[in-house]
């Protein structure tokens, strides 16, 4: 587990951060420090969260169960990510691991699992999921950490679906041009990114889906990738037109 940026360990944090402020860290954070990391008293570590941005604190007891900290300089204001999206249908553990991961270093927004006729896992650990996106935070140098949403039935999605959120529909069967121009076709964020079950949407599924009046039907090329590769595909894409990656933006 790689939390540090150089030599500072870096922790995502729940507590309210603020200037002179001493907090008792949870358990495991503190574990991690004292006992791994061998984190003495005066040590520096980094922590964070969406609300109060990254500070610089030190740590006033290395108490391996409970250790104390007191933030003494904020270094960086949060920093949201573009407002997207992303809809998947979750896969096994292990693999549905690496996607929150992988989703929440290309700057997700919002992790939502929607269950499809075809969807292989019938069960989702939001705890986990949401523990993953938390590492993935930590280790890539982010200033926040995307919302983990409850598991939704994709025709419920779609039934109550925004009118100012456009959807960008991974869809083997669209036509093979190029997904770039496709995606200048698109409007900026509020936006959202789904992508399907291994074995595809049924046609009842798809039908429902470009039914809605803002999506765009996105081809990825002549291969069918697995899920979790199909994320950082489409995400980079994405990113390098409508969101943060974008010179305009």
């Amino acid at each position: 587990m790689a939390r540090s940026q150089g030599r500072v360990p870096r922790l995502y944090c729940e507590q309210t951060l603020d200037a002179g402020s001493e907090l008792t860290l949870p358990r495991e954070a503190s574990h991690y420090l004292v006992t791994v990391l061998r984190s003495g008293d005066g040590a520096e570590v980094r922590l964070f969260n969406a609300i109060d941005g990254e500070w610089r604190c030190v740590i006033s007891n290395a108490n391996r169960k409970a250790a104390r900290v007191i933030c003494e300089e904020r270094l960086r204001e949060a920093t949201p990510p573009p407002d997207i999206d992303y809809l998947f249908a979750p896969l096994k553990s292990a693999r549905l691991d690496d996607l929150a991961q992988k989703a929440t270093e290309m700057g997700v927004r919002q992790l939502r699992p929607v269950i499809t006729r075809r969807t292989v896992a019938d069960k989702v650990n939001l705890d986990r999921m949401r523990a993953n996106a938390i590492e993935a935070a930590e280790q890539c140098n982010m200033v926040y950490v995307p919302d983990v949403a409850e598991p939704e039935k994709l025709k419920d999605v779609l039934a109550s679906w925004p009118d100012d959120r456009a959807l960008i529909f991974c869809d083997e069967r669209a036509g093979q041009t190029s997904p770039l121009d496709t995606l200048k076709r698109v409007k900026s964020a509020p936006l959202a990114v789904l992508i399907g079950p291994e074995g595809g949407f049924s046609e009842e599924e798809r039908d429902m889906i470009l039914a809605l009046p803002n999506v765009v039907a996105l081809s990825l090329g002549p291969r069918i990738m697995r899920a979790d590769t199909a994320a950082v595909a489409v995400l980079a894409l994405v990113q390098s037109v409508l969101g943060d990656w974008c010179a305009d933006k």
